[in-house]
């Protein structure tokens, strides 16, 4: 009796084992703000896509080099003329609630980005005219004009389908649970605290999903993010700051992902958006050039970051297929600086007020900005704000020099329109040339990637020597993550993929 009780209690103790470690395969990751609402018709921040790439998957996603793939469709084919395309989805799929993911489902979802009152997505989707349910797995997308970046926008929220019975039922409630396709799905939100989902058991792809839970931490601070991971209070963090990788890599407990961005970091200047326009940086192009030649990236990057992030002149990185080899990366002079500044008439002192993201290192690099610039006789007044306070100055006019870090697109395009168009909603500046708007088109119309480089090339010449927007350099994602978080890989547009993450 003995030896069949101990048995008992080793296979309790057995079982009790397996039950905490299955209750163990939960991922804490750490972001670094709170995530808007979880509806990708009307989401905007950066941390909600960290969100949704596990909750809501999309019509198409990208790889680790950057490239187009399938997620939700299967293929798709677009006419010779450039104005239709047919998307065939993968079978089989259902929506968190059960509802099947089929034709009626992706139109319903493609309309809603289009047409929502509030939906950040319609811009994104100007060129699409209509959607056509072909079969039930088939759609057509009919545009206005050849649209060659729609297979770019499908891979971010635009392509990203909800359950029209779940939306339909929740109205402008839907963020609040949210519905979609993904691997996990939502189970509770406590705002300014933690977003939990847990596994689907029904996701189409369920063989390569190993982790019951997550639950992502808004932790502003950086470094109170890094406590946390080498404490164990996180698995994964995401902007670890570039003046810590020495302490992950230093720590054999850690590692660190990187990936260059598809992005970029640039200084707007208020060219037209009310009185703060006003001045000779926002009137006249030669004193914008002056202020480029005085800074000089290298030096920035290797004082700010230690020499980890990209130095960059261009709205791609050097490192990109799109990257234009004729328009280097200017070197710092001085000299030349000081003569545009006395060619444009500007004399003394020139006082700007400088716009800056209550971020320990935006901070060090407008310091660090301030100071190459004063040699040229820009006088910087850094101003810190919040993000959100920043914006909201920003669309206001209240500003004349700006930092922008923008996460990036997979097509130049997603760099460029939003930012260089007359109206468009990040051109907060006001910039405006109308043939700039028309080259922009003649980039779109194409499918050809040669014919839209030289395009490119041609909004280069201009936009660069006479724009609204100084680019400065391309930041690397850095996620730091314990050791015992396997599987992970980084992908350039900075987004944690859970697809394939295993915990030891």
């Amino acid at each position: 009796m003995r030896s069949k009780t101990r048995s008992a209690v080793l296979a309790l103790a057995f079982c009790l084992a397996a039950g905490t470690a299955s209750a163990q395969s939960h991922l804490r990751i750490g972001l670094g703000d709170d995530p808007d609402g979880l509806d990708p018709t009307t989401s905007r921040f950066y941390t909600t896509r960290i969100v949704f790439a596990a909750l809501c998957d999309k019509l198409f996603d990208i790889d680790e080099k950057g490239a187009i793939v399938p997620q939700l469709a299967l293929s798709s084919d677009t006419s010779a003329d450039g104005k239709t395309v047919t998307i065939k989805l993968r079978p089989g799929v259902k929506f968190h609630d059960g509802e099947p993911v089929d034709a009626a489902a992706a139109k319903y979802s493609l309309d809603r980005h289009m047409n929502m009152k509030g939906s950040f997505r319609k811009p994104e989707l100007a060129a699409v005219d209509t959607v056509e349910v072909v079969d039930p797995l088939t759609v057509k997308l009919n545009l206005k004009q050849p649209f060659s970046p729609l297979l770019a926008q499908l891979t971010d929220r635009s392509g990203m389908l909800v359950s029209p019975k779940a939306a339909e039922s929740a109205g402008d409630k839907f963020a609040l649970k949210p519905v979609c396709a993904g691997p996990y799905k939502f189970v509770e939100r406590i705002p300014q605290d933690k977003i939990v989902l847990e596994r689907f058991a029904d996701y189409w792809n369920k063989d390569h999903v190993f982790i019951d839970k997550i639950t992502y931490l808004p932790i502003v601070d950086s470094t109170v993010r890094l406590a946390n991971l080498r404490s164990g209070g996180l698995d994964l963090m995401e902007r670890l700051l570039a003046t810590d990788i020495k302490t992950v890599r230093d720590d054999p407990r850690l590692k660190l992902s990187t990936a260059v961005s598809l992005g970029f970091w640039a200084l707007l200047v208020n060219v037209a958006n009310g009185p703060k326009a006003d001045n000779p940086l926002g009137k006249d192009a030669r004193v914008r050039q002056a202020f480029d030649l005085s800074i000089d990236r290298e030096a920035l990057n290797q004082v700010v970051f230690n020499g980890e992030f990209v130095p960059g002149n261009q709205w791609v990185n050097p490192q990109s297929p799109w990257y234009m080899k004729e328009f280097p990366i200017p070197k710092r002079d001085i000299a030349k600086a000081k003569a545009l500044m006395k060619e444009a008439g500007v004399t003394g002192r020139l006082t700007i007020d400088f716009m800056v993201a209550n971020n320990p290192e935006l901070r060090q690099a407008a310091e660090v900005l301030q100071s190459m610039v004063a040699e040229a006789g820009f006088d910087l007044k850094i101003r810190v704000v919040e993000a959100a306070t920043g914006l909201k100055a920003a669309e206001d006019g209240d500003f004349q020099l700006y930092e922008n870090l923008w996460s990036g697109r997979v097509d130049p395009d997603g760099n460029t329109v939003l930012y260089q168009t007359c109206g468009s909603p990040l051109n907060t500046g006001r910039y405006c040339d109308k043939e700039i708007d028309e080259w922009h088109k003649e980039a779109r119309a194409s499918n050809d990637f040669a014919t839209r480089k030289k395009v490119y090339e041609k909004i280069a010449a201009k936009f660069l020597a006479n724009g609204w927007m100084i680019y400065i350099y391309h930041p690397q994602y850095l996620i730091a993550h314990t050791a015992k978080v396997e599987g992970f890989k980084p992908i350039p547009d900075g987004l944690i993929r859970v697809m394939d993450v295993k915990l030891k």
